[in-house]
């Protein structure tokens, strides 16, 4: 994360050296929810939108630099901090139900994304003064996100990465893919407000501590109380669905090793853009033996 952040500064500093009118700088505020093996309703793990559990939906603020680099494309370097959630306790499926884990999970995601405007109209209204606009735009890019799923164990949050929960110790940071589409009106040729949708695919699966099967040694009874929840459930749920419930053992299967965790966040964003101008200019007129200089021009950048 270290080295992605140094290259993003390094990005805009190169960019701020040729220009200083074509930045805007804001933040974000929105909603965010994950696609992990935590979710869904009565069916298994499912690819996509479909596994969503809106019922953990959570919260997303972050900041942002964005600067113009050609009339249709744009450099968006941004910290966000996102909070995901999980709990089995929300999905009717018993296998999911039985396995009975929670987490939370406060990220801390870094990026660097290009944005394409496909749709532009910078006259709002048909004013010819050209103080209003509106952009629309899709873009992709790269990142990373340090990531410490908890539970909710004993009445206490615990950390699990160092627990090795399913026989390791999972990286802390992680690459990302983010990607999306988004918008936003320009008022006054100063003030920016848009919203945006942002999907980020991960490489990781354990942004929700759930991957693979359970430990065959799962150590002393704390750390085996943590890991195989079924049997903190109300025992008569058993007859419910026996085979499924039985399935939650050690060396058993917990979670699905071949979908990687991702992220998904909605959110609304207000930016301030830095107006700047360009050199001043005189145009000379010659009149017979006689020149004069024309009054000097201020030249705006477009917005």
């Amino acid at each position: 994360m270290k080295k992605l952040t140094v290259f993003i500064l390094f990005v805009l500093l190169s960019m701020s050296v040729k220009s200083q009118w074509l930045w805007d700088f804001g933040g974000t505020l929105g909603a965010t929810n994950y696609l992990g093996d935590i979710g869904g309703k009565e069916k298994t793990g499912r690819r996509g939108l479909a596994d969503l559990k809106l019922a953990k939906t959570r919260w997303n603020g972050g900041a942002f630099v964005r600067y113009k680099w050609r009339p249709k494309i744009s450099f968006k370097a941004s910290v966000d901090y996102i909070r995901i959630e999980g709990d089995d306790a929300l999905s009717t499926n018993p296998g999911r139900r039985y396995r009975n884990f929670n987490f939370k999970n406060d990220l801390v995601d870094v990026g660097l994304t290009a944005s394409y405007f496909f749709y532009e109209n910078n006259d709002l209204g048909n004013t010819y003064r050209y103080r209003n606009g509106f952009r629309a735009y899709v873009f992709g890019g790269i990142g990373a996100v340090y990531t410490n799923p908890k539970t909710l164990y004993r009445g206490e949050w615990v950390a699990l990465q160092p627990i090795a929960t399913e026989g390791f110790e999972y990286k802390k940071m992680v690459m990302t893919l983010p990607y999306g589409a988004g918008f936003f009106f320009t008022l006054n040729k100063k003030h920016r407000i848009g919203f945006e949708i942002n999907y980020r695919k991960t490489f990781t699966d354990y942004l929700d501590d759930i991957s693979g099967q359970y430990p065959t040694d799962p150590g002393d009874d704390y750390t085996r109380g943590l890991i195989l929840r079924t049997s903190q459930l109300d025992p008569n749920l058993s007859t419910a669905d026996p085979a499924a419930y039985a399935s939650h053992t050690w060396g058993a299967k917990r979670g699905e090793v071949s979908h990687k965790d991702s992220y998904i966040a909605m959110s609304f964003n207000y930016s301030y853009v830095i107006r700047g101008k360009s050199s001043f200019y005189r145009v000379k007129q010659t009149n017979g033996f006689f020149s004069k200089k024309s009054k000097m021009r201020k030249i705006r950048a477009k917005f």
